[in-house]
Parts: C-alpha cells; structure tokens; sequence
C-alpha cells in the first residue's frame, strides 16, 4: 500500500491581489509562507513591495487580469493560495454616511472589483483564500455585495468563516477594525484567536516612542522617512496648545476654527488631537500625517506623526523601504500607501490561521 504524501506549508504558494505595498505579504512571508507575485493597480507601490518582499510586483488592474493569466503566477506543482484586500472606500463609514446619491454610489465601479475577485478565485479554483476589507462591507447595499461574494464561494464548495476583528487584539498598536475572511478547499478554517490577553495592548509608546525627536517639516538625517508635515504658525500655536490625548477644545477660542463654532462642529473631537503615549492609536488612514485630519498629533512633539511612525504604527518592521531613490519624493503618496496597507501584525495573524489549518489537513 502506497502512503499518501502528507501536505506542507511547502507544498503551497501565495499570490496578493490588491497587494499595495505589501503589509499582507510581508506577514505571509514572516511566517514562511511562500509568496512570489504582488498584483496591484497602483504603480507607485512597486518599489516598497518588490524591495521589501523579494517577490515581483505586477502593474494590472484586477478586472482586466484573466484567469489564464493568474495561473500562471503560482509556481507549477504548487497548490494555491490567493488573497487580497479589494480597496475598501466604497465600503467606508465614512463615504457610507456622506455619499449625496446612493444609487450612484451604488453604481461605484470600484465595488465591482469584490465581484471580479470572486470571478478570479471560480477560474482559477486556488485551495485556499483570504479577503480582507472594512466591516462596513457587509452592510454595505443592504449586504448584497459581501453576501453575493460569500454565496459564491459556498457554491464553489469552500468552508468559509469570516469575523469583524480590532487589530489592537493581534499586537498591532491601533484600534483598526476589519473584516476577516478564510475559506478552504480542504475543511473547516477560522482566524485563529486573539494573540493579545489581558487587553496588554501594544501602546503607541512601545510603537515609536524610541525614535529620536524631529522637528515638522524636516527629515532625520538617519532616516528620511522619519519626517513629519511642516505646520503653518497658526497649527504651530494650536498643537503647543493641546495636551497629550487632548483635542481642539484644549484652545483658547481664538485658535478655533469656523467649523468648531457651530453646532455641527461640536462633535468633532479627533481633529487637531494629540495620541496618548500609553494608549493603541487610531486608525491609520491616507491622511494619518495630517494634523488636522484626525487625531494624528504626536503626544508631546509639537508636530503630527511622521511617515516612519505612521508606518510602526501600521507595524511595518523599522526598516521596511518606501522611498524610491529614483522617483521624486512624494510624502502624501507614502501616507496612502500606509494608510491603506493591511497591517502587517494582522497579516501574521491571518498567515497563522492559514498555517494552523494546513497543519490540520497534513
């Protein structure tokens, strides 16, 4: 009787769609998943990805990206695993609350690319998947868009499990809630559990609070992404006068702005707000190193959060690359780049479940 060869982590390989710069490949790859082929749209992702990740970036947009095409990504002999992270603002609170016109919300084309995903993983029929997104996905058009997704798969005979998790809960030093999704070929998967007890929560402190001290406006000669955005005079005189954790109603009303003397204004208590050192951070978004679009001020610098402490906080490794030595250097360009990454301590934690259950199945 002949014994059947038992199933490895090195029998499988990866490929990212929607890979950006690389935040879930990075945490496939730190946990011995094989990873070969990035597929993003963006091109300016290129460099970060491929630098960091010894693996090929490919220019293309997922709609256009044929099945044949995909195939050939994944090493021959190899069994696969396909994830990604369909970019997500079609599917934010935030466009959600203030979209003037539903339907032509509705009829954004980028929610399409959910739905090319799924016609991807029917062609081309990889072991095992992984999508990652906002929450807001299965609410989104009454859930039409994620329950369409989930059906699919169902019907292509995977196990599916899918949660709402905060990343703070797998060491990732920010509160940043995400929709987690597995399924498999070969039985059940589920997202392994929170790696974070006692709600010891890695603080913004133990994120960036050893990096030396900069001034707005000027790189470290060490290290230039540690930069922060240079502030006007009046933003100068309303950060020195916000405490750690505190926002714009630190200020005397003479530093207010417009928006905050209205009754609608009265709300917005992130704007213009310091982090506190031993607390998680907010949510990092493509405009984390603006002073006035979140509570991105650092806690005691006089200035908002640099690139290299957004990218910490987003728990890249302190040497992860993002500048192009080429290309002319673009500190909005990088934030979005940060900002729309997947986090890589949570791209670990979606490599472990996907390693656990390929344990299991061995």
């Amino acid at each position: 009787m002949i014994k059947k060869k038992r199933i490895t982590l090195k029998d499988f390989s990866a490929v990212d769609i929607f890979c950006g710069v690389g935040g879930l490949t990075h945490g496939l790859i730190l946990e011995s998943i094989q990873v070969k082929i990035g597929i993003d749209f963006d091109s300016t992702c290129k460099y970060a990805f491929e630098k960091n990740n010894n693996a090929k970036f490919i220019h293309k947009d997922v709609t256009e990206l044929s099945a044949t095409e995909l195939r050939k990504y994944f090493p021959k002999g190899k069994k696969k695993i396909l994830v990604g992270c369909a970019p997500c603002q079609p599917f934010s609170l935030y466009n959600h609350k203030t979209a003037k016109d539903p339907a032509k919300q509705q009829a954004d084309n980028k929610w399409k690319l959910l739905y090319s995903f799924g016609d991807l993983i029917e062609k081309v029929k990889p072991d095992i998947i992984s999508m990652e997104n906002v929450p807001m996905l299965v609410k989104f058009n009454k859930g039409k868009v994620f329950n369409d997704f989930v059906s699919k798969l169902e019907q292509l005979n995977y196990n599916i499990s899918w949660e709402i998790v905060n990343a703070q809960d797998y060491g990732v030093p920010q509160r940043r809630k995400r929709l987690i999704l597995l399924g498999s070929k070969f039985g059940k998967i589920n997202l392994i559990e929170k790696t974070v007890e006692n709600n010891k929560y890695k603080t913004v402190r133990d994120a960036i609070g050893h990096l030396p001290p900069v001034e707005d406006g000027i790189s470290h000669p060490d290290d230039l992404l540690h930069r922060a955005r240079k502030l006007t005079d009046l933003n100068k005189k309303r950060i020195r006068a916000t405490a750690e954790g505190g926002f714009w109603r630190d200020w005397d009303t003479s530093l207010w702005l417009t928006c905050h003397k209205k009754e609608s204004g009265k709300d917005f208590n992130s704007v213009y707000g310091r982090m506190k050192w031993d607390e998680v951070a907010p949510t990092m978004t493509t405009h984390c190193i603006g002073l006035n679009n979140g509570r991105f001020g650092h806690p005691d610098q006089d200035r908002a959060i640099s690139l290299r402490e957004a990218s910490l906080i987003q728990s890249f490794p302190e040497d992860y690359e993002f500048i192009d030595p080429v290309a002319t250097f673009n500190s909005q360009n990088i934030a979005k780049h940060i900002g729309n990454a997947v986090p890589v301590g949570l791209g670990i934690a979606i490599a472990k479940s996907i390693k656990k259950h390929i344990e299991q199945i061995g």
